[in-house]
């Protein structure tokens, strides 16, 4: 398995292609006002932002606390979803975009989450999903595995160093966070689930995103084209066992 810091060779490599690409900057925009739409409202405390890369999210929420791992000039701090440095109940939001199906250890995350979110506070999860357009491209142009056939670790085990990690990916499991895991019943259903709530689910087709070639490829549509594939996306969203390949998860810590 890569070393961590694969990861932070990846955010280097993306900034070059997120100057080059303005529909790629036009595309997540939306994706970070949907999220900015998406936190609710009337709880008191910090919104945070885990992983964020680039720190891209400021254009759309310049309050929200940017981290990760790796320090780097553009972002507010280093934090850790296994150990954040937040006191108890200090958090109202926490931001995750494509960084939920690179948890090893999902239900230990969610238990720290749980740590730092005040009542009612929530974490957003932005994520690939796996509807057949998601399963397909992804499947087959992305390098990350999809990971759908694999057990998902909920328990962190005993010797588990949060600082010492290597590097994951399974692209599916957001999707089979909000589908499967959250509508088990009794004993089936992880223990560290109990205590939250999905509030929201939201399904996008992403042909816009997809068709900009991403932070690898080349872009397969020229800028003006940019409003006609949305306005497509919108016809295509209600299916989305069919077409969606990038979801937004809310889930509500209960109060």
């Amino acid at each position: 398995m890569p070393d961590i810091s694969q990861h932070n060779i990846e955010i280097h490599e993306n900034r070059a292609a997120w100057e080059r690409k303005p529909s790629l900057r036009k595309v997540y925009r939306g994706f970070y006002e949907e999220i900015a739409a998406a936190l609710p409202k009337g709880v008191n405390g910090l919104t945070v932002e885990l992983g964020s890369g680039m720190g891209n999210i400021k254009e759309v929420l310049p309050a929200c606390i940017t981290s990760d791992l790796f320090p780097n000039p553009w972002l507010d701090r280093v934090e850790n979803a296994y150990a954040l440095s937040f006191a108890n109940q200090s958090v109202a939001h926490l931001v995750l975009f494509d960084v939920w199906h690179h948890l090893q250890y999902p239900g230990a995350a969610l238990k720290e989450f749980k740590r730092v979110l005040a009542p009612g506070g929530a974490v957003v999860l932005f994520e690939p999903a796996m509807g057949l357009l998601g399963r397909s491209v992804y499947g087959m142009f992305h390098h990350e595995p999809l990971g759908l056939g694999k057990n998902i670790d909920w328990e962190i085990p005993e010797n588990f160093d949060p600082t010492n990690q290597t590097y994951y990916a399974a692209q599916g499991n957001c999707w089979r966070l909000a589908r499967q895991v959250m509508a088990m019943n009794g004993a089936q259903r992880p223990a560290v689930l109990d205590g939250w709530e999905i509030e929201q689910v939201k399904y996008f087709p992403a042909l816009a995103y997809f068709l900009t070639g991403g932070f690898r490829g080349p872009q397969l549509y020229p800028d003006f084209a940019l409003p006609a594939l949305q306005a497509v996306e919108k016809v295509l969203a209600p299916v989305p066992a069919l077409t969606a390949a990038r979801m937004m998860v809310v889930l509500r810590r209960k109060g």
